[in-house]
């Protein structure tokens, strides 16, 4: 049998996941201690021992990977690694909390800068995305693919409905079907899933909020940027990303057009 390091991880981030949600349903209901990281960025116990089981079960199954995480420390030697773990405990913490089942657990191996595996896995819906690189995306097994919507108007846009209330954009947006969640990394694997059509923000992201997402994304077809159009570079000094658009390629194309023509006005919404 040839041996295949990606599938192998896929496979190792897929039961890293599930043993993951595990351990997020058993705080579901009740998240104990929430602390603020600060910029209202809450954090649960929950968040920690996921990250905990997490760091010390990947690295130790892939000891020569680095470790990117939202809740560990940075260790900067993860940028010699030859690959790297791209991971958000819980995407969604402020769902968590709540108790809303609209959290993710969001897991990533990053080489030269691109997502080549990711899994996002919703443990309250049983829901697990998963993609390889040049493999296409599932869901729980099935392929899946974006929408072929092509027109803005009567678009399902999972995104907060007043960022496109704002009175800076130049041209007004035309009627959406809007809602959204908390967990960003949520709202792309709904669009690649085809559920959604688009989902764009302005507020600024992290590699561990996109690498995993954006793959499944893009291998379901979307067309993955920040607001700009610029494709994403992951696994840098800086962690941080402008703002995201996910979306097949005729609508990408589209809200792209219109925050480049507004650009330096819309303001940040989620």
């Amino acid at each position: 049998m040839i041996h295949n390091p990606a599938s192998d991880d896929l496979q190792l981030l897929q039961m890293a996941a599930r043993e993951a949600g595990k351990i997020a349903m058993q705080w579901f209901l009740d998240p104990g201690k929430v602390w603020d990281k600060g910029n209202n960025h809450p954090v649960t116990e929950a968040d920690l021992a996921i990250d905990t089981y997490l760091r010390e079960h990947l690295l130790g199954a892939r000891q020569t990977y680095g470790w990117l995480s939202e809740e560990t420390i940075d260790d900067r030697s993860r940028l010699v690694a030859p690959r790297v773990f791209v991971v958000d405990p819980i995407d969604g913490t402020r769902a968590f909390i709540q108790a809303k089942p609209h959290f993710t657990i969001c897991l990533a191996v990053v080489e030269n800068g691109e997502a080549i595996t990711g899994v996002v896995f919703n443990p309250a819906l049983d829901e697990m995305y998963v993609a390889q690189k040049g493999q296409g995306a599932k869901l729980n097994g099935q392929q899946i693919f974006v929408s072929q919507t092509t027109q803005l108007a009567d678009c399902n846009m999972i995104a907060n409905e007043g960022l496109f209330r704002q009175k800076h954009w130049k041209r007004q947006w035309p009627k959406m079907r809007c809602a959204t969640r908390n967990s960003m990394a949520y709202r792309m694997v709904l669009v690649a899933s085809g559920n959604w059509d688009a989902t764009l923000t302005l507020r600024p992201k992290s590699d561990w909020d996109l690498a995993a997402a954006g793959l499944i994304a893009q291998e379901a077809g979307a067309v993955v940027s920040d607001p700009m159009g610029q494709d994403f570079c992951y696994n840098l000094p800086s962690t941080s990303k402008s703002g995201v658009i996910c979306a097949g390629v005729n609508l990408h194309d589209l809200i792209r057009e219109r925050i480049v023509e507004s650009q330096g006005t819309a303001k940040h919404h989620e």
